[in-house]
C-alpha cells in the first residue's frame, strides 16, 4: 500500500515537473504585456504609450478648472507634432490612447468632437443623398457639427546622445475661443539608442 501510494507522489511530481516551467509559454512570447519593457527593443516602447497616456487622462481629469465647469469640456483632439530623429514613427498613437482614456473616465466632464476632416469623410462615405426635382443627386444636408470649446494636441521632442536620448512629450489643451492653453503637462523619459 506504502509502494502504491509513493508511485502515485512520485508519478503526480513528474507529471507536474513536465507541465511547469518557468519559460513563458508560446503565447507570453509572442504578446509580451504591453506595459512593460522589451528588453529586444530600444527608443520609446509601449509602456511610454501606456505610462503617458494613463498620467495625462489622470492629470487632466483632476484639473481644477476642468472639475469647476457646470458644462461638459466639448473637445477635439487633434494630432502630435512628431520633432525626434525618428520621423517614421506615428507618435498619434499617444494622443489616440489618451484620447481613448478620456471617453473611458471623463464621461459628464469632456465630450470628445470628431475631427471635422474625419467626420466630413464620414458623412460623404455614409449619407444617403438626397434626391432633387431634376432627379440628380445632392448630398444630404447632415446636422450641424458640435462645435469644441478645446483642442487637445501633443509635440514630442528628442534630445539624442550617444548612448541614449531624452525625450519630452508635451500634451496641451488650448481654449479655440480665446486661444489660451488651459491645461499642459508633460511626460519626459530617458531611453537607450
Amino acid at each position: 500500500m506504502l509502494k502504491s501510494i509513493a508511485g502515485v507522489l512520485v508519478g503526480v511530481a513528474v507529471l507536474g515537473a513536465a507541465g511547469c516551467s518557468d519559460k513563458p509559454h508560446e503565447y507570453g512570447r509572442q504578446r509580451p504585456p504591453v506595459g512593460e519593457l522589451d528588453e529586444r527593443d530600444r527608443g520609446l516602447q509601449s509602456k511610454d504609450v501606456v505610462a503617458a497616456s494613463d498620467q495625462m487622462a489622470q492629470d487632466l481629469l483632476a484639473d481644477r478648472e476642468l472639475n469647476a465647469s457646470r458644462d461638459r469640456w466639448m473637445m477635439v483632439v487633434d494630432h502630435v507634432e512628431n520633432k525626434t530623429s525618428n520621423h517614421g514613427f506615428d507618435m498619434d498613437i499617444f494622443l489616440e490612447r489618451l484620447r481613448v482614456n478620456l471617453a473611458r473616465h471623463g464621461k459628464g466632464r469632456v465630450q470628445l468632437v470628431e475631427n471635422k476632416a474625419k467626420l466630413r469623410d464620414l458623412q460623404a462615405r455614409e449619407l444617403d443623398s438626397e434626391r432633387d426635382d431634376q432627379g440628380q443627386g445632392a448630398a444630404a444636408t447632415p446636422r450641424p457639427r458640435s462645435q469644441p470649446d478645446y483642442a487637445l494636441y501633443a509635440r514630442v521632442m528628442e534630445l539624442p546622445n550617444r548612448g541614449t536620448s531624452y525625450y519630452l512629450c508635451e500634451f496641451t489643451a488650448t481654449d479655440l475661443k480665446s486661444g489660451h492653453q488651459v491645461w499642459t503637462n508633460a511626460y519626459e523619459v530617458k531611453v537607450a539608442r
